[in-house]
């Protein structure tokens, strides 16, 4: 018997409007912090937005996981709509978000739940749901999404150039990268989401060269791959990543399929801080 499976991931992922249209996927906004005040990831607050009052507002936002009420809401509404629902969220070592979303489904029935850790986050949360949406729009069952889904866990990566570490300090989110703070002021950091934490690479003498490094790091990962999908990621840095990715795409030729410009979450830029930039990848699916 044929099994409907609608798909759930957290607003860290930020895929573009049109895969989550094309995928009907259910969004969890977490929550950004102001002055007081609550903003949900992508509902109440965009990324344009974000970025610009970052730049006058004295006071810097922090982040929360959406409530247990508000996430038991869009998996209730996704199992509406469907025979089972798969939930992929970010990283559990850098938020709460995938231990909320079990409580939540814990507390439904009626429906088969599955709650998957991607282990990263952003575009390459993005990427591996939807490779797992791809599964269920073409009539997998839900134990097959799920499988789909955790294979592509370790064919995804995601790279990352920040402008400074001192959010990432400061959020408590820069886990082995500490080892970088309190080196030389004028080296540029490139990190790494891997095995769900953020790890330190290299530090290189320049912001230009932080890039560079990235691009020939991804581009020596990835030959002789197939069905490579690139995504690049900013912080407000939209010129500079989208000529990363134009630069990465010309080394690694016809072997791309689909790439992707995006703006970094909020939820996400708060930890990361202006002028970050980074590139997700993924292969073989």
């Amino acid at each position: 018997m044929s099994q409907t499976v609608a798909i759930v991931t957290d607003s860290t992922a930020y895929p573009p409007r049109a895969w989550v249209e094309e995928d009907k996927l259910y969004i969890i906004p977490n929550i950004v912090i102001w002055s007081n005040k609550s903003y949900r990831d992508g509902v109440d607050l965009q990324a344009t937005e974000f970025f610009e009052r970052l730049k006058v507002d004295p006071v810097h936002p922090t982040t929360s996981v959406a409530s247990l009420g508000d996430m038991k809401e869009v998996y209730s509404r996704a199992a509406a709509a469907a025979d089972a629902v798969v939930g992929i969220h970010i990283s559990a070592k850098l938020s709460n978000t995938y231990a909320v979303a079990r409580e939540a489904v814990g507390l439904l029935s009626g429906k088969e739940f599955h709650v998957i850790d991607s282990q990263t986050t952003s575009m390459a949360l993005a990427m591996i749901v939807r490779a797992a949406a791809k599964a269920a729009k073409a009539g997998k069952t839900a134990a097959e999404v799920v499988e789909v889904a955790k294979a592509a866990i370790p064919r995804t990566g995601l790279l990352l150039t920040p402008e400074t570490l001192k959010y990432l300090q400061r959020g408590g989110r820069i886990g082995a990268a500490q080892a970088f703070v309190g080196g030389m002021l004028d080296l540029k950091p490139l990190l790494e989401v891997r095995d769900g934490a953020i790890h330190p690479l290299e530090r290189v003498r320049s912001r230009k060269k932080a890039v560079s490094r990235m691009i020939d790091i991804i581009a020596e990962r990835l030959a002789g791959k197939t069905s490579i999908r690139l995504a690049a990621i900013h912080a407000a840095a939209e010129a500079e990543a989208t000529e990363a990715l134009n630069a990465l795409r010309d080394r690694l030729g016809s072997a791309v399929v689909e790439t992707v410009v995006t703006d970094v979450a909020p939820t996400v830029a708060v930890h990361a801080g202006p002028g970050t930039i980074g590139i997700a990848y993924s292969e073989g699916f």
